[in-house]
C-alpha cells in the first residue's frame, strides 16, 4: 500500500486467510482455531470469532498512513490486522500478561509499528493522540467521550456499546467540525470495558 492509500478488500481477504489464528492462542484451544467463534485467552478475556475481526477491520477503513489506537491488546490478534494496514498502532490492555503475551507474538511477526501500554483502555491513550482511527474490542455501556476526544477530525472508531449479554457495534465518525455521527452496524457479544469512564 502506498501513502495514504485504503486498504482493499482483496488485500484484507489476502491477509485474513494468511494469518494463521492458532499462533495466538495457548494449549488446547488452538486445536479450535479454526472455528468461527470466542475463544478463551484466560483471565476471563476471549479472542473474536475471525469472521468479526474481518468485518470490524473492513468497517475500520484503514489507510496505510493511518494512526491507529487499540483499546484491549488482548492476544494481538486484532493488533496484527491493524498494524498490517495501519501506519503506527498504539494498543493498550488492562492486564499485563495478555500484554506481554501479544508483544510477543507480534514481535515474531515482525511488526516494530507498535506500541504497547497496560493500563485503563478507557481513557485511551491521550500522549499520542489524536488517532486517525479507534477500535475498541471490549463493550463499554457508553462510548467513552475520552475516547471521542481522541478522535481526530474525518476519524473513525469501531466500538462495541449497550448494556446487557448483548452489545450494539458502532461506527462513530468525527466530522470536520468535531460532531460525531454514530451508524449501527450489528448486535454483538464482547466482554466488559473495564475503567473509569
Amino acid at each position: 500500500m502506498e501513502s495514504g492509500e485504503i486498504m482493499t478488500d482483496k488485500e484484507l481477504n489476502e491477509f485474513f486467510k494468511r494469518l494463521d489464528r492458532s499462533f495466538f492462542l495457548e494449549g488446547e484451544n488452538k486445536r479450535f482455531a479454526e472455528f468461527d467463534g470466542p475463544l478463551p485467552i484466560g483471565f476471563g478475556q476471549t479472542i473474536s470469532q475471525p469472521s468479526l475481526v474481518l468485518y470490524m477491520t473492513r468497517m475500520l477503513a484503514l489507510k496505510s498512513d493511518s494512526k491507529v489506537l487499540e483499546i484491549g491488546t488482548g492476544s494481538g490478534y486484532q493488533t496484527a490486522f491493524l498494524a498490517q494496514f495501519g501506519a503506527r498502532v498504539y494498543t493498550v490492555e488492562r492486564i499485563g500478561a495478555l500484554s506481554e503475551n501479544a508483544q510477543r507474538r507480534l514481535a515474531f511477526l515482525g511488526y516494530n509499528n507498535i506500541e504497547y501500554l497496560v493500563g485503563d483502555g478507557s481513557m485511551g491513550w491521550e500522549k499520542h493522540s489524536p488517532y486517525d482511527r479507534i477500535m475498541v474490542t471490549a463493550a463499554a455501556r457508553h462510548v467513552p467521550k475520552a475516547l471521542t476526544d481522541q478522535l481526530a477530525p474525518r476519524g473513525i472508531m469501531i466500538i462495541p456499546a449497550g448494556e446487557g449479554q448483548v452489545q450494539t457495534l458502532l461506527r462513530v465518525e468525527k466530522t470536520e467540525s468535531g460532531e460525531l455521527i454514530e451508524k449501527t452496524l450489528l448486535q454483538v457479544r464482547f466482554v466488559d470495558l473495564v475503567g473509569d469512564y
